[in-house]
């Protein structure tokens, strides 16, 4: 197992405010976020909010934004989407995690990285009869 030095042990560490730069490729064409995600204690866990500018390989720009729920679960974090439907696991007893969320007959596959605690990354590989596409997010901790 891969055992980690330094990084997340956590739900608190992930807690305040967090540059977020993305990229997307693969079908139906690459785009590029960016933004700020805002990690806020809650009674149950913590809230991430995202927002920021998604822009489009053509050029086009809109304005974006997603909601998490996560909880404190034993070695981890359990993330849902905002309505509380479970999405899947962080586990914090390694540098790189990995988990997987099945949805209908797509897969999305994660892959954690924090060995450059307190920046981090995290890569979704996602395939399914009509998807094949890859999301990689880097985040780092703003200073406020």
């Amino acid at each position: 197992m891969d055992r980690q030095e330094s990084g997340p042990r956590a739900l608190d560490d992930f807690l305040g405010r967090w540059q977020v730069m993305r990229e997307i490729t693969g079908r139906p064409g690459p785009a590029r976020f960016e933004g700020e995600a805002e990690i806020s204690p809650i009674e149950s866990g913590a809230r991430y909010a995202e927002t920021g500018i998604l822009t489009l390989a053509g050029g086009q720009a809109f304005r974006a934004e997603r909601v998490y729920l996560w909880s404190r679960r034993p070695g981890g974090i359990a993330v849902s989407f905002d309505d509380g439907r479970p999405f899947h696991e962080i586990g914090l007893n390694g540098s790189r995690p990995e988990a997987r969320h099945p949805c209908g007959a797509d897969l999305y596959r994660v892959a954690y990285d924090f060995t450059r605690w307190p920046d981090w990354d995290s890569r979704w590989d996602v395939t399914g009869p009509a998807k094949d596409y890859r999301i990689v997010t880097r985040y780092r901790r703003l200073i406020v």
